[in-house]
């Protein structure tokens, strides 16, 4: 060839590959306008002023300047895909993960030809899941689309991939069958479904994917029938999680076979029968759940060769015997969760002998005899849970020198001896819980617990005086060590715990004063320190107490006048001055008024305001009060320049005002999908004929926007500096996605007011409906509809958001009805998030709405997820009776008391006897077997006790797992 061909050659390849270059840089700056949102957040290098595309982040060229990877990552983009991605025709690798993406996948997505490797989980793309954009990707090894709201059937075009060996289609809303045609795809070695609306049999040819090394189909997808017995024939299956789908009949003894399996998760069905002994086959096995289910008999002999276990959940099933000896021997075993089970005899002797034990929990079975020694060989145990079993003797002494420990829960059983003095200097140990046992001795005089928050050591025999080291529990917010045989006097040092909400030194043998200092402890909600000796005068200083709820002082020696500013504390709502030596008149004026005579019952000394001669008391601190009056002259002078200076300050505020509102009327829209509508539509929405509600949160507007789209408009009461709730609407719901949680599309804002804008609900609240003149139109199929969808919506935020979240205001008027009556969860004003499981946190002060609070929230202002789910319990009443949960039945009585003392008042009570009593007689026909049974859900959500309840994620499985009964049907 001649020279002059060879230079026009090189000259051709090189201006097509600049060409193709180019093509890709502007393919990206496309892409960037939009994935970026609103907010212009990310991205913030992809600029046509770059020396080069190849250098933005997240992307990788190859030689010849083509974009072969993209790859952005957890960066809140809030935007769509554009079909220009179909332009990156040599791409390789597309990783668009936690990104908050929504809309459809463009079809130009084909085009991608090159294509190993997508994943795009973990963001809001919607829409059925477009099948023929995967046809082409010959070359694709992983797809991965895991937590988005992709809709319809599977998709059968994977099936045609030869190279695919990763399918995550997980935490969607897939529905139908598993396709028989997945067995196709021989060389698969991940099939996610998990999290999705599956139904059907699990397909017994998935066992000819003899490549598969993980397979999850559990969660919220809700099978016919069992465990395929095929499966054993899996035979490079490395883990293997079918919790939580519906799942009945027995574990198929075939499991065995599987010689490589690591994990096996079968929690939360209906598995009966005993396990299968075959499953000691699973010699690779570490971790193990067969928790939540109905299994019965003993734990195998043969799990004797299961020497890999790492984690042993057998909780919540029904099985019998021993704990057998060999797991003490495991030589990797981590966590032993076993409790509601009816085992018998002792723990293992060995266990924790392997020193590398972090949890045991063995609640609520049968256990007795000692405590092996060497549970904390390691020192790596974190959580101690023996409670309600009837373990007896003294605490090994090693336990005591544990410094990991985080919680000891021993509390009802038989322990005796001292309560070892290392428990009260644990530097990690936030609760000990030892009450209802028969220790005895003194408390050490050397504590220092740094972490501890809660003491609980009542109900036992321990004597001696409160150690005055007790003030060095700084982080204390619970100190019960009532019923006990305590002597000397309440410890001033006990002012040093600023955390403390609740104290309870009752039924002692305690004398001397009331500490006055006690009210450093701001945070106090209830004291108790009734049943012993003490005596001196009531300190007036208690009734500075903010947030004090309850005070019982009753049989004591207290003398003196009942302070007058008690009568006026608005937060105390139980008091119990009865059987002291108080003398004096009774303030006629108090807002106890209404409370029960028996407060003051045993102070025969106290006079009724109408008594025409009372003996007159006299104290220090009136005689200093008189000594200070302030004639009536300098009153009037002192009230005449307060009210000047009041005004003052009135009219310069709205001066203020007046200037801020003229500049800050500009506003602007965040969106968090694209929204075919501006600013201005939204604001012109803001009128009188459009509000739609109104509650103490802000007024709710509907809006017509010019797509023919409605949104709901919620503008926030008072100032944006205020917050009422914006930032907590903002930061749950602009990362959560569930079909029965609300969406949120976005906000609008200025400077001194938020708009928040939701889909739009056009049948408004349940609450609104059902008490309203439409409640008949609900009847039961759409009640229990509702119910299951709404449990739904709190089930994600508890056990699928992480951190979780606590909704705080869970009631009717906050479950909104879209026009197919489909229930959506709604207003996150005072939503919490909480990273563990389990935990709960102090909020400063209460918070939702009377009738749904929980009595532990009322009462500790602590709040976990249970408060919700004694909120979605009264939820559940209003949608059995049909009332609302205060305000028809009398004062101070809410629905649940009056369902309770109804229930009380039958003659010939029983569970139809009890439904038929409160049921709303507007439901022309219902199913009264259902309704007993939804009874009894709302019954164990609204127990007293916290740990009493169901998880929502229990909830949810009673709401969806009715019992097979022919139901009656009553008209």
């Amino acid at each position: 060839m001649k020279p002059f061909h060879l230079l026009f050659l090189l000259l051709v390849l090189l201006s097509s590959f600049s060409s193709s270059s180019s093509s890709d840089l502007e393919a990206l700056l496309n892409l960037k306008a939009s994935l970026v949102g609103p907010n212009s957040s990310g991205l913030a290098d992809w600029t046509a002023n770059s020396s080069s595309h190849c250098s933005f982040t997240g992307i990788t060229c190859d030689d010849n300047s083509r974009v072969i990877a993209l790859n952005i990552s957890n960066v809140p983009l809030f935007g769509t895909l554009s079909p220009d991605i179909g332009l990156l025709d040599k791409l390789v690798s597309l990783i668009l993960f936690s990104d908050n993406l929504t809309g459809e996948l463009p079809l130009e997505m084909s085009k991608l030809t090159s294509i190993k490797h997508i994943n795009i989980s973990y963001n809001v793309f919607t829409g059925d899941f477009p099948g023929l954009l995967v046809v082409n990707m010959t070359d694709l090894e992983a797809f991965d689309v895991y937590n988005n709201n992709f809709s319809g059937n599977l998709p059968l075009e994977f099936v045609k991939l030869s190279n695919l060996k990763c399918l995550s289609l997980g935490g969607n809303y897939f529905s139908g069958e598993i396709p028989e045609e997945y067995s196709r795809m021989k060389i698969l070695e991940n099939l996610s479904l998990q999290g999705n609306s599956l139904r059907g049999f699990i397909p017994r040819s998935l066992s000819n994917l003899s490549k598969l090394q993980i397979l999850r189909l559990g969660y919220y997808n809700m099978y016919l029938g069992g465990i395929p017995a095929e499966l054993e024939f899996l035979s490079d299956l490395r883990l293997l999680d079918l919790g939580g789908c519906n799942l009945t009949g027995e574990i198929p003894a075939s499991l065995g076979n599987l010689k490589m399996l690591h994990t096996l998760f079968l929690q939360y069905n209906n598995l009966t029968g005993h396990v299968p002994s075959e499953l000691s086959g699973l010699i690779s096995l570490m971790s193990l759940d067969l928790s939540i289910n109905k299994l019965t008999g003993e734990i195998p002999m043969s799990f004797v060769a299961l020497t890999n276990l790492t984690l042993m959940n057998l909780f919540d099933n029904h099985f019998v015997g021993p704990i057998p000896e060999f797991i003490g021997d495991y030589p990797n075993l981590e966590v032993l969760a076993v409790w509601e089970n009816n085992f018998t005899f002792e723990l293992p002797a060995n266990l924790g002998s392997n020193g590398k034990l972090k949890q045991v929990d063995v609640t609520g079975n049968h256990l007795t005899g000692m405590i092996p020694k060497d549970l904390c060989k390691g020192g790596r145990l974190g959580t101690l849970i023996l409670m309600q079993n009837y373990f007896l003797g003294s605490i090994p002494n090693e336990l005591g020198e544990c410094k990991s420990l985080v919680r000891i829960r021993i509390q009802n059983n038989y322990f005796n001896g001292s309560i070892p003095a290392g428990f009260f200097n644990m530097p990690k140990l936030e609760i000990l819980e030892v009450n209802g046992n028969y220790f005895s001795g003194e408390l050490p005089l050397d504590i220092s617990g740094s972490s501890l928050q809660s003491l609980v050591i009542s109900n036992n025999l321990i004597s001696g005086e409160i150690p005055r080291a007790i003030g060095n529990l700084v982080k204390l917010e619970r100190l019960e060590l009532q019923v006990n045989n305590f002597s000397g006097s309440i410890p001033k040092e006990i002012s040093n715990l600023k955390m403390m909400l609740k104290i309870n030194i009752s039924a002692n043998n305690l004398t001397g004063d009331i500490p006055a200092s006690i009210v450093r402890c701001t945070k106090l909600i209830s004291i108790d320190l009734s049943r012993n000796s003490l005596s001196s005068e009531l300190p007036a200083q208690l009734t500075m107490l903010p947030d004090l709820n309850s005070l019982n002082l009753s049989q004591n020696h207290l003398s003196g006048q009942i302070p007058r500013q008690l009568g006026y504390m608005k937060s105390l709502t139980i008091l119990d001055l009865s059987y002291n030596n108080f003398s004096g008149r009774i303030p006629v004026d108090w807002q106890l008024k209404d409370f029960s005579e028996g407060i003051l019952a045993g102070n025969p000394n106290l006079c009724t305001p109408n008594k025409k001669y009372c003996p007159v008391v006299t104290n220090s601190s009136n005689a200093s009060h008189r000594g200070h009056r302030i004639s009536t002259s300098n009153l009037v002078v002192i009230i005449i320049i307060l009210v000047f200076l009041v005004l003052l300050v009135v009219v310069t505020f709205l001066r203020i005002r007046k200037r801020r509102l003229e500049k800050s009327m500009a506003w602007k829209l965040t969106a968090f999908q694209r929204l075919d509508f501006k600013v201005e539509d939204v604001v012109e929405c803001l009128k009188e004929e459009n509000i739609i509600g109104k509650g103490g949160a802000g007024v709710v507007y509907r809006g017509s926007m010019p797509d023919g789209i409605d949104v709901a408009i919620k503008r926030l009461v008072g100032s944006r500096h205020n917050d009422h709730g914006f930032s907590a609407e903002i930061q749950t719901l602009g990362r959560i996605r569930h079909r029965h949680i609300v969406r949120l599309l976005g906000y609008v804002s200025n400077k001194d007011a938020n708009l928040l804008l939701y889909e739009y609900m056009s049948n408004g609240s349940l609450g609104e409906i059902l008490h309203g003149s439409k409640g008949a139109h609900l009847q039961w199929e759409t009640r229990y509809r509702i119910a299951v969808e709404a449990a739904k919506g709190l089930c994600y935020l508890h056990h699928d958001c992480s951190p979780l979240i606590i909704h705080r205001d869970v009631k009717s008027n906050n479950i909104l009805l879209d026009s197919d009556y489909e229930a959506h969860v709604a207003d996150f004003g005072l939503a919490k998030f909480l990273q563990d499981t389990g935990a709960s946190e102090c909020m400063s002060s209460i918070a939702g709405s009377y009738g749904y609070i929980a009595p532990e929230y009322a009462y500790t202002l602590k709040v976990d997820e249970k408060s919700d789910v004694y909120s979605f319990g009264v939820v559940l009443l209003e949608l059995i009776a049909g009332r609302k949960p205060v305000g028809e039945f009398g004062d101070g009585v809410d629905i649940v008391r009056w369902m309770k003392k109804t229930i009380s008042e039958l003659s010939q009570p029983s569970d139809a006897a009890s439904v038929l009593a409160i049921l709303d007689s507007r439901l022309n026909a219902y199913p009264l077997s259902g309704v007993i049974y939804l009874f009894k859900i709302a019954m164990m959500c609204v127990e007293d006790e916290s740990a009493s309840r169901p998880t929502m994620r229990e909830v949810v499985h009673m709401l969806t797992n009715p019992p097979q009964c022919a139901p009656t049907l009553l008209e």
